[in-house]
C-alpha cells in the first residue's frame, strides 16, 4: 500500500488546526477566568453586608465554573461531540473520584467552612500547626499569612479536620501573660510595685478585670513574676511585645539603682 503524503499532509493540517485552537481558547479561558474572578470577588466585597470569607470562597468557584466551561469547549473544538462527552464523563465517574477523593473533601470541607465560618478573612488564627492571619479561602486552600509575612497553604480538609481550632480574633478581649524571671535576692516587692506601675502606664491595658502580678518560686535563685492583663485583640499582640520590653526594662533599671 502506497505511502500518502497528501492524506498525511491533510490530516496533520486539521488536527494541528484543532490543537491550535484548543491552546487559544484554553489562553483565552484561562484570561477570561481571572478577570471573572477578580471582577466577582471586587463586586462582591463592595456588598456592605456580605462577610468576605463568603466573597473569596464564591469568587473562586466562579473562576473554576469558567474553567469548566473552558474544557468543554476545547473538547468541542478537538472534536468530541457533547454526547460522548456525557458519556465519557459518566464512565469516568467512579474513577475520578476516587483517583481525587482526597481533592473532592477538599471542596467539601471548604463548604463546610463557608457555612459554619469558624473564621473570617483577616482573623488570626491556628490550625493544623500553623499560625497566621487567614487572607483567602478558595475551594482547595486556606492561606494564611504567617507572622514572618510567609504565605502558608492548608488543604482545606485538615482545616476543618484538625482537632483543634484556636481563633484569637473571636472575642473582642484577650488575656496578655508575661511571664518575667529575677533573682530571688532582689526586692521582690519594690519590683512588683515598679511593675504595677508601668502597667499603669499602658493606655491600651483594659483596667477590668485588673490586672494581675503574682509571684511562684523558680529553684533556690529565681523566682518569677506573672503578669497578667487584658487588652482589644487588635491591640493584644503589640501590648505583649511592648510590655515584655517594658518590664525588662524595669527589672534590669531597679537592679542597676540597687
Amino acid at each position: 500500500m502506497p505511502f500518502d503524503l497528501d492524506r498525511l499532509g491533510s490530516l496533520l493540517f486539521v488536527y494541528g488546526t484543532h490543537l491550535l485552537g484548543a491552546l487559544v481558547v484554553a489562553l483565552i479561558g484561562l484570561f477570561v477566568a481571572g478577570r471573572v474572578e477578580r471582577i466577582t470577588r471586587r463586586g462582591l466585597l463592595a456588598t456592605p453586608h456580605l462577610d468576605p470569607t463568603v466573597g473569596a470562597f464564591l469568587s473562586s468557584l466562579a473562576y473554576y465554573a469558567v474553567l469548566l466551561v473552558v474544557v468543554l469547549i476545547i473538547l468541542q473544538v478537538l472534536g468530541i461531540q457533547a454526547t460522548s462527552i456525557v458519556a465519557v464523563l459518566g464512565a469516568a465517574t467512579l474513577a475520578i473520584g476516587l483517583a481525587l477523593q482526597g481533592t473532592l473533601s477538599n471542596v467539601a470541607a471548604g463548604i463546610m467552612l463557608l457555612i459554619y465560618r469558624p473564621f473570617r478573612l483577616g482573623d488570626s488564627i491556628e490550625v493544623a500547626g500553623k499560625k497566621g492571619t487567614v487572607r483567602n479561602l478558595n475551594l482547595f486552600m486556606t492561606e494564611l499569612a504567617s507572622s514572618e509575612n510567609v504565605q502558608v497553604l492548608i488543604p482545606n480538609a485538615q482545616v476543618w479536620g484538625a482537632a483543634a481550632l484556636s481563633n484569637y480574633s473571636a472575642y473582642p478581649t484577650r488575656r496578655v501573660s508575661v511571664t518575667v524571671p529575677v533573682a530571688i535576692d532582689r526586692n521582690i516587692e519594690a519590683i512588683e510595685s515598679r511593675m504595677r506601675a508601668v502597667i499603669d502606664e499602658e493606655d491600651r491595658i483594659i483596667k477590668t478585670p485588673q490586672p494581675e502580678v503574682t509571684t511562684s518560686r523558680l529553684g533556690d535563685k529565681m523566682v518569677e513574676l506573672n503578669v497578667q492583663v487584658w487588652a482589644n485583640t487588635s491591640d493584644a499582640e503589640l501590648v505583649r511585645v511592648d510590655l515584655i520590653r517594658s518590664l525588662l526594662s524595669a527589672v534590669q533599671m531597679h537592679s542597676t539603682s540597687t
